[in-house]
C-alpha cells in the first residue's frame, strides 16, 4: 500500500495540470447551456430546501419543536447532497471518458478525483447560501464554526474512496448506476435530514451511526446549531469511516484497474 501511494502521488504530480484541466472542463460541462450558469450551484440546494421547508413544516409538522429547524434540514441536505453528487457523477467518470482512455495512457483514477473537485465547488458555493440562511435563522457565528473543516475534509476522503469503488464496479457492471440510485434514495430516508433521531427509543440510536453519511450530518448540526465540538470518539468515528473507504476504493482500483480496457 505505502508503495502504491508513493509511485501514483509521484504520476499525479506528473499530472497535475491535467487534472486542472479536467476539473475546469466537468464544471463548464455541467452548466454549459444553462442561463444562470455556477448561479444554479447556490439556487439549486436553495430551492430544495424551500420546497422542504414548506412541505415538511407546514404539511407534516416535522419542524415542531425543533430548535433553527431551517439550519437542521440545510445541514443535511448540503451534506447529502455533496455526497450523492460526488459519488454519482465519480461512478461514471471512467466510463464516460472511454475514448480518452483507450488513446492516451494517463492515471484513470484522475477522472475519478476531476468529478470529486467539481462536486467539492458546488458544495463550497452552496455554503455561502447555507451561511445566509444560518444568519437569518438566528444562528450564532463565531470561530467555532472553523471546526467545519474536519468533517469536510473527511467527508471529501470518503467521497474519493466510495466513488473508486463504484466507478470500478460500474466498467464491469452497468446495473450499478440503477442499483446506486436505489441505495441513494434509502440512504436519504436513513440518514434523520428532516426528522430527528431522538424521534425513535434511545436504544436505536446507535444504529444511525452505522450510517457514515448520518455521522457527517450529525457532527456538522453539533458544530453549527448546538456551538460544540464532538467527542473525540465521534471524531474518530468520523475518520475511521472515510479512511476506511479510501483503502477499500484504494484496493478496489487497483486490482481491476489493467482490466478497464477490456470492458471500455
Amino acid at each position: 500500500m505505502k508503495s502504491f501511494l508513493k509511485k501514483h502521488w509521484k504520476r499525479f504530480r506528473k499530472y497535475q495540470f491535467l487534472l486542472e484541466e479536467l476539473v475546469r472542463r466537468d464544471f463548464r460541462k455541467q452548466y454549459r447551456r444553462a442561463a444562470l450558469g455556477v448561479v444554479w450551484s447556490m439556487l439549486s440546494p436553495l430551492l430544495t430546501l424551500l420546497v422542504m421547508s414548506i412541505v415538511f413544516t407546514q404539511f407534516f409538522g416535522r419542524g415542531a419543536g425543533v430548535v433553527h429547524y431551517t439550519t437542521y434540514l440545510f445541514s443535511g441536505l448540503l451534506v447529502m447532497n455533496y455526497y450523492r453528487d460526488a459519488t454519482k457523477d465519480g461512478m461514471s467518470s471512467i466510463r464516460e471518458n472511454h475514448k480518452i482512455l483507450t488513446k492516451i495512457n494517463i492515471p484513470k483514477y484522475l477522472f475519478v478525483f476531476s468529478e470529486n473537485a467539481s462536486s467539492m465547488i458546488n458544495f463550497l458555493l452552496s455554503m455561502i447560501v447555507f451561511f445566509i440562511f444560518c444568519a437569518i435563522d438566528g444562528i450564532h457565528f463565531g470561530p467555532h464554526l472553523f471546526l467545519l473543516i474536519y468533517p469536510i475534509f473527511w467527508l471529501s476522503v470518503m467521497n474519493v474512496g466510495v466513488g473508486l469503488i463504484l466507478a470500478t464496479w460500474y466498467v464491469f457492471f452497468r446495473d450499478m448506476k440503477y442499483l446506486y440510485d436505489v441505495f441513494l434514495r434509502l440512504l436519504i430516508y436513513m440518514s434523520a435530514i428532516f426528522y430527528q433521531v431522538d424521534r425513535f427509543p434511545a436504544k436505536y440510536h446507535r444504529f444511525f451511526l452505522l450510517n457514515p453519511v448520518y455521522v457527517v450530518i450529525k457532527y456538522v448540526r453539533m458544530i453549527v446549531i448546538e456551538e460544540k465540538m464532538p467527542s473525540v470518539s465521534y471524531q474518530l468515528l468520523c475518520a475511521g469511516y472515510a479512511t476506511f473507504f479510501l483503502i477499500v476504493g484504494i484496493l478496489t482500483y487497483r486490482k481491476y484497474n489493467k482490466e478497464f480496457i477490456y470492458y471500455l
